[in-house]
């Protein structure tokens, strides 16, 4: 499995709290079954992205991983005008590393002014595939999961958080997220860890989950074979429930 979405650099954002810790969530990722992770550190008010210094402590992080793990870079990307205005000078600083994609979150008390507008500005001026994050816990998009249709209609990725599906963030985001997944706008599963407890580095729960609920197939697809396209830039088209873009 593949999980593009982790906060498992030590010491830079709200994920692993140390070295100790970030190497003991490699292996227990390794454990899982998962064989490349992206990690992806915040890039938003509260946390400074630093492109150079992560990919200096990525490489170090890779000493702690155990055999049949590897590691790439992304960030967690929230839509700040400063970020933006970045992101469009050099997108290079924030895209998982050797990709066209990147993840996008949302602040939580309200979504971005014309979205719609700057998904066309990403896809069309800038070649970049957004790909928001968890839209399961998002306080509006939990009332208004349609809303997220037209964006991926738009050429938006979703990926949604793999313990939103086995109940860990409430019984809203697993019903979110399932409705989102029954009306095929879910292209990925991804932890999204943050620590061993709490928000471990596992994703073969959900796998199982989903396996159970929608067949082996799409499964496979979301952990697997979909975040395997990102990592290795691969068209979108060839998304399992992706649209013809």
């Amino acid at each position: 499995m593949i999980d593009i979405h982790c906060h498992i650099l030590p010491a830079i954002d709200d994920g692993a709290s140390s070295w100790e810790i970030a190497g003991q969530m490699c292996h227990a990722a390794s454990a899982d079954g998962i064989t490349h992770m992206v990690a992806t550190p915040h890039a938003n008010s509260q946390f400074v992205y630093d492109r150079r210094a992560f990919l200096l402590r990525l490489e170090e992080l890779r000493q702690h991983c155990p055999a049949g793990l590897t590691l790439s870079l992304g960030c967690d990307f929230h839509l700040s005008y400063e970020n933006l205005e970045q992101l469009f000078a050099n997108p290079g600083d924030f895209l998982i590393e050797g990709t066209r994609y990147l993840l996008i979150e949302f602040n939580d008390y309200g979504l971005p002014p014309r979205f719609d507008h700057l998904l066309f500005r990403m896809r069309a001026e800038a070649q970049i595939v957004p790909i928001l994050t968890h839209p399961e816990r998002h306080p509006l998009l939990q009332r208004h999961p349609e809303m997220v249709a037209p964006w991926v209609d738009a050429g938006c990725l979703v990926q949604v958080t793999a313990n939103s599906l086995t109940g860990h963030w409430g019984r809203k985001a697993k019903d979110v997220a399932l409705w989102l997944l029954q009306k095929q706008l879910v292209h990925i599963i991804a932890t999204d860890a943050h620590d061993l407890i709490h928000r471990p580095p596992v994703l073969s729960a959900a796998r199982d989950f989903l396996s159970a609920k929608f067949g082996k197939e799409v499964a496979t697809a979301l952990v697997e074979s979909n975040p395997r396209t990102v990592v290795e830039n691969g068209p979108v088209a060839s998304l399992f429930w992706a649209p013809a873009l």
